[in-house]
């Protein structure tokens, strides 16, 4: 092989070059859908046991490579990992999501909070992501990823997960300086994380700012993108060439403003068409998504359609084929099967059904 077929296809989507299929990843892949997930979960039932022991998070991270050859391997962690590491300590509980001990609530506790060392706190993430790179090789480009300082945040004051956001929001809206100091601190923690986790091996790392699509577009404005541009620009000061991609759910709304964070890549979610949104965002910007995770308890026809759909008006430049969010539990492993292999031959599907 020479030339560019010796660079991962994701990574080539990545940098713009026009290809006849899109690289095709699913978010959260590994995961509860799998049996073979399923099975090791019941070894180790602690989230924070499989994800930061590296023999089971490598096997974990594995598993769909193994059984569906996806164009991205992401690395099995979560997005609030690295939070103990900087003073707040938290539990993962399985099926709720990541509890805090102490939520942060005054300016005491984020004076108490410290910079990232992540060779100290972290090493397991080198582990894995230098083990990952070696097994896929260049068959496949391997991912990281991070929260964003608003998603974090979120967890930190709320404690928890939320439906209303009405802890941190009303300290956004109450004690702005506390929670801009925070976000401050936590934007310079997840430029290091980010930095190491490409250090270690990740050749593309996404960034979730899961909530930020629960802000008005001015609050995004104020207290999401600043701390997204933060954390990308002191990245590209130290790895200008390592591609960024952007998730925020339910971000129809600020799609346009996503695309100021100086992210390489933005990732659709579901609630916003293809065509529409790569309209917004103008060709130049690249685009991840934005199949809803739920197409895939319908029927292969269905799937089938909704995938050629969505690459259809994609286009064949600068576009990564994902759902719109994560896999679902109980999604039939039979139909991520099918995605994955209608998605590698849409090249010669489209011409049939054109």
């Amino acid at each position: 092989m020479t030339g560019s077929t010796q660079v991962p296809y994701l990574l080539r989507a990545a940098r713009g070059e026009v290809l006849d299929r899109p690289p095709v990843w699913m978010m959260r892949q590994a995961g509860r859908y799998m049996k073979a997930y399923r099975d090791l979960r019941d070894k180790y039932p602690s989230f924070r046991d499989r994800s930061e022991r590296p023999d089971v998070a490598i096997e974990i991270s594995l598993q769909p490579w193994k059984a569906f050859q996806p164009d991205g391997v992401i690395l099995f962690s979560d997005i609030v990992t690295p939070l103990p590491a900087l003073g707040i300590e938290m539990d993962i509980a399985e099926g709720k999501g990541p509890i805090i001990e102490s939520p942060i609530r005054t300016q005491e506790q984020v004076d108490q909070l410290h910079p990232l060392e992540p060779q100290e706190s972290l090493p397991f993430i080198q582990e894995i992501l230098k083990a990952l790179r070696q097994e896929v090789g260049n068959q496949s480009t391997v991912l990281g990823f991070v929260g964003a300082p608003w998603t974090l945040a979120a967890y930190a004051v709320e404690g928890k997960g939320s439906k209303t956001y009405s802890v941190i929001k009303g300290m956004a809206f109450s004690e702005p300086a506390i929670l801009h100091q925070l976000l401050g601190k936590l934007a310079d923690a997840i430029a290091v994380y980010v930095r190491y986790q490409i250090d270690s091996g990740a050749q593309v790392v996404q960034m979730f700012d899961s909530w930020a699509g629960q802000l008005s577009p001015q609050d995004y404005e104020t207290f999401a993108l600043p701390y997204q541009q933060r954390v990308v620009k002191q990245v590209k000061e130290t790895h200008p060439d390592t591609p960024l991609i952007l998730l925020v759910s339910g971000s129809a709304g600020v799609l346009e403003r996503m695309a100021h964070s100086g992210v390489d890549i933005v990732s659709l979610d579901w609630t916003v068409d293809m065509a529409e949104a790569r309209q917004r965002l103008g060709w130049d910007m690249k685009v991840q998504g934005n199949m809803d995770p739920g197409v895939l308890f319908g029927s292969q026809e269905f799937i089938r359609d909704r995938v050629l759909d969505t690459i259809r008006k994609a286009g064949n430049r600068g576009h990564i084929f994902n759902l719109g969010h994560g896999v679902l539990p109980g999604t039939p492993e039979d139909n991520v099967r099918f995605f994955f292999e209608t998605a590698k031959q849409a090249d010669k599907l489209l011409t049939v059904h054109a």
